[in-house]
């Protein structure tokens, strides 16, 4: 058995039962049970359980470093919705479940959740700039809609799981450039 085979299935498991039953709910015997270890093994790898979250939330949440903006000018909601489409947040629904749920009870699982948010809003804002020629929109609704955009996208897996319905980016994008012409 390869070691760092051992560390992804732990992490694998891990990453199963805390977006399933939550954090605290998930002891590492089940843990390891799932990831097909001895329960000796997780304590090698991470000394306290919390170490896999925090290694789960910092290897399994990224923003991709391209900066590249398909943006067209007057062209708000084409510009969105491109942006959406080639969205370079990397979590899979099961990392967004765990870092909503753990957020309010863990700070290393808030704090990258506020990272992750304000990165997808900078690129959002810096989408809409290139896009919003000149002074048709203040510095504030250009926050304001870039924040909403990025929060959006970061809730959507949330949102669809609590409504059953998912979320049309391109809908969202056509209403956020209506509210800032």
């Amino acid at each position: 058995m390869v070691i760092g085979d051992a560390r992804t299935r732990i992490l694998d498991a891990a990453e199963e039962l805390f977006a399933g039953g939550g954090y605290e709910a998930t002891p590492t015997v089940v843990i390891a049970k799932l990831a097909k270890v001895p329960k000796e093994l997780i304590s090698d790898y991470f000394p306290r359980k919390i170490d896999v979250l925090v290694a789960l939330v910092n290897e399994r949440t990224h923003v991709e470093e391209d900066d590249q903006v398909d943006a067209v000018p007057g062209d708000l909601a084409g510009t969105l919705a491109r942006l959406s489409r080639a969205l370079p947040l990397r979590a899979s629904p099961a990392m967004r479940r765990i870092l909503f749920r753990e957020a309010d009870t863990h700070g290393s699982v808030k704090e990258r959740l506020g990272r992750l948010n304000g990165e997808l809003a900078r690129r959002a804002r810096f989408a809409l700039g290139l896009a919003l020629p000149g002074a048709r929109g203040d510095a504030a609704r250009l926050e304001v809609a870039a924040a909403t955009f990025a929060a959006i996208l970061i809730y959507q897996e949330n949102l669809c799981q609590l409504t059953g319905h998912q979320i049309d980016p391109d809908a969202v994008a056509e209403l956020i450039a209506h509210s800032l012409v």
